[in-house]
């Protein structure tokens, strides 16, 4: 039986949320509606869903936390879109950094949505299959580094902290996710960058050698990231996450 894309829908607003719920139904997904956090963790505990759409102006917990402990938790690999209903670059940005893949400002034409939820949706799945995903883990070793990936900072084996951009944490943890698999820039732009990524944008390159040098991973050595000519980065490193340690 074909897969249909179920999405669950937040937002406060009752006449937003429903509307947008039936305007996904006509088009050929699923989709539920919830009006708060609450209830959204309650139906992402009993049903499965693709994607949420998460309005950040909400009463009590706004999307922005909801958003931020979603990706704490089991549910972390979900994909998320916002909602904001102001054209705030402030809040576009700590909603990426919350992790976030896509952002629209309201007022917007459902069929904008829709385009967006389809193009998260496509770029979630586009990885190769079989790739090994990390489970939700406070701590992740690999060489003589340890992610502490709550305070979203390295540690190397002096207990020494090193501080990451928003950036080069999201791209540490693609790799973290995905080791000894060779990841194409287009692959590795999706992932991090979501809606600004360009298609043959070097930019990761710059990102991959920022990342490096917080490592210390000597451009020629390449102890950790190593460069596959003509097809992208791969992580060669084993990763430990804190479950599997003695």
């Amino acid at each position: 039986m074909e897969h249909v894309d179920h999405i669950l829908v937040v937002d406060d607003d009752h006449g937003i949320r429903t509307g947008i719920v039936d305007y996904l139904r006509k088009n050929g997904l699923r989709a539920s509606g919830a009006a708060e956090g609450r209830e959204m963790f309650a139906q992402l505990d009993t049903s499965a869903f693709d994607l949420v759409v998460l309005d950040i102006m909400m009463p009590g917990d706004d999307g922005l936390v909801l958003c931020r402990t979603l990706r704490a938790g089991k549910h972390k690999h979900v994909p998320v879109v916002l909602l904001t209903a102001r054209d705030d670059e402030t809040d576009r940005i700590i909603g990426l950094e919350m992790g976030a893949d896509d952002y629209v400002t309201k007022p917007f034409s459902p069929r904008e949505l829709l385009a967006r939820i389809k193009a998260v949706i496509r770029r979630t799945r586009m990885l190769p299959p079989n790739l090994r995903v990390t489970e939700t883990s406070d701590v992740i070793a690999f060489g003589r580094w340890r992610l502490d990936t709550t305070a979203r900072h390295l540690l190397d084996d002096d207990g020494t902290v090193v501080s990451l951009s928003g950036a080069e944490f999201r791209l540490l943890r693609v790799f973290l996710d995905h080791p000894q698999r060779v990841l194409s820039r287009d692959q590795l732009l999706n992932l991090t960058q979501g809606r600004d990524a360009e298609l043959f944008d070097r930019s990761i390159d710059l990102m991959v050698s920022r990342l490096r040098q917080r490592l210390q991973d000597g451009a020629r050595e390449q102890t950790y990231i190593k460069t596959v000519r003509s097809e992208g980065y791969v992580f060669s490193m084993p990763v430990i996450l804190n479950g599997d340690q003695p």
